[in-house]
């Protein structure tokens, strides 16, 4: 049976000289699998270049419900990218995104609050003409709400210590080094509170940036299991120093 769906690109394995089997965070069915044939014939219908990570599709596919790859009929960008393809930094900044969602979301079922989450945020991202270096932080901990772990607000005034592990503020250091202290603290809630829109506002250095994202990914990494280290880290460190 045939069902209309949209799609973000995770993670694109080649399967054979001409095939690849693509793995989709669908808007209808969840994570799944595409069996995709003869993308690098000339005149395929559906290319490589249509299936590079977080790009986002229309799709006509084929699902079966006890299948582990299903198969597209047909396959769209939807939008077509006007800047991540063609800027350095925001398509570091995806590649980077792509592998702390593909690890983070692995098993997730069809969840159309988390779909358009991330779907808008993309399409944002790609929109607008304005290079906006704190949209991964902001992005990571924004997401954090869909994934079930979103920071606590909530603070009184003798707490000046964000504690990672619990996500919540306390007046004393754990005893674990997994904390922020006050000034760092209302950075990563700001990220997590302010819109988009708002978060150029948020004036960071490269050196205060690499420690944010670092706290970032200590805080997936406690409440994601099998989270793993993330390869694409360095890279955009270093395309953002």
């Amino acid at each position: 049976m045939l069902h209309k769906t949209r799609g973000i690109v995770l993670k694109t394995t080649l399967y054979s000289e001409s095939s690849v089997v693509v793995q989709m965070f669908t808007e209808k069915f969840g994570i799944q699998s595409y069996m995709i044939n003869g993308v690098k014939k000339p005149r395929a219908k559906i290319r490589m270049n249509m299936l590079q990570p977080l790009h986002l599709v229309d799709m006509i596919v084929y699902h079966k419900t006890n299948s582990s790859i299903q198969r597209v009929s047909e396959l769209r960008p939807s939008p077509i990218f006007s800047s991540i393809p063609y800027n350095i930094i925001k398509s570091t900044i995806v590649m980077f995104l792509n592998e702390v969602l593909y690890k983070s979301i692995r098993q997730q079922m069809a969840d159309e609050n988390l779909f358009d989450f991330i779907f808008n945020a993309i399409c944002w991202f790609d929109a607008n003409a304005e290079l906006n270096v704190n949209f991964h932080l902001a992005f990571l901990l924004k997401l954090s709400r869909f994934l079930g772990f979103a920071p606590s607000t909530q603070t009184k005034s003798d707490q000046s210590f964000f504690d990672l592990q619990e996500g919540e503020f306390r007046s004393a250091p754990p005893i674990h080094p997994y904390f922020l202290d006050k000034s760092d603290a209302a950075v990563f809630i700001s990220l997590f509170t302010l819109p988009f829109e708002k978060i150029n506002e948020i004036k960071l250095d490269n050196k205060s940036r690499r420690m944010i994202l670092d706290k970032i990914l200590v805080y997936y990494t406690l409440h994601t299991a099998s989270f793993g280290d993330i390869r694409s880290h360095q890279v955009l460190e270093d395309v953002l120093s």
